[in-house]
C-alpha cells in the first residue's frame, strides 16, 4: 500500500492556522537583528562622537551619521518584514532574506570600529537567512 504525505495545509491544521515554529524563530531573530541595527544607527546619528574608531575617520564606506541612518533604514525594513512573518505573508519571506543579506554586508563596515558587535549581528543574520530559506515549509 502506498504511503501518503500530508499536504501542508493539513499538517499545519487548516488553512487559517498560524505560523509553525520555524516561522516564528525567523521572524523573532528577524525582528531583534532589526532593532539591533536601528538602535545601532540611532546612536550614531545621535552622538557620532561617540562612535569613532581611528582617529574618528569613521567605518569603510561613510561617515558614522550616514552610516547610522543606513542602519534605520535597514532595521526599520527588517521589523516590518518581521511582521509581515507573523502575519504568514509570502512576500515578508523574501525582504526577510534580502534585507538580512544586506544588514550582513553592512556589517562588515562596522567591523573596524565593532568587531563583536559586527560578528554577533552578521552571525544572527545567518541564522534568519538559514530560517527563511532552509526550513521553510513550501506550502506557505
Amino acid at each position: 500500500m502506498a504511503q501518503t504525505v500530508p499536504d501542508p495545509v493539513s499538517r499545519r491544521g487548516g488553512a487559517d492556522a498560524g505560523p509553525t515554529g520555524w516561522i516564528v524563530f525567523a521572524g523573532t531573530m528577524l525582528f531583534i537583528v532589526g532593532m539591533f541595527d536601528a538602535i545601532w544607527g540611532l546612536g550614531a546619528v545621535l552622538n557620532d562622537e561617540v562612535v569613532t574608531v581611528g582617529g574618528g575617520k569613521g567605518v569603510l564606506v561613510w561617515d558614522f551619521t550616514a552610516w547610522g541612518w543606513l542602519h534605520i533604514v535597514i532595521g526599520a525594513i527588517m521589523i516590518a518584514a518581521a511582521v509581515g512573518l507573523f502575519a504568514m505573508k509570502g512576500w515578508a519571506r523574501w525582504l526577510g532574506i534580502l534585507f538580512a543579506s544586506i544588514s550582513a554586508i553592512t556589517q562588515v563596515g562596522v567591523l573596524p570600529a565593532f568587531p563583536i558587535w559586527g560578528l554577533i549581528v552578521i552571525a544572527l543574520d545567518v541564522v534568519v537567512i538559514y530560517q527563511l530559506t532552509a526550513r521553510w515549509d513550501p506550502g506557505y
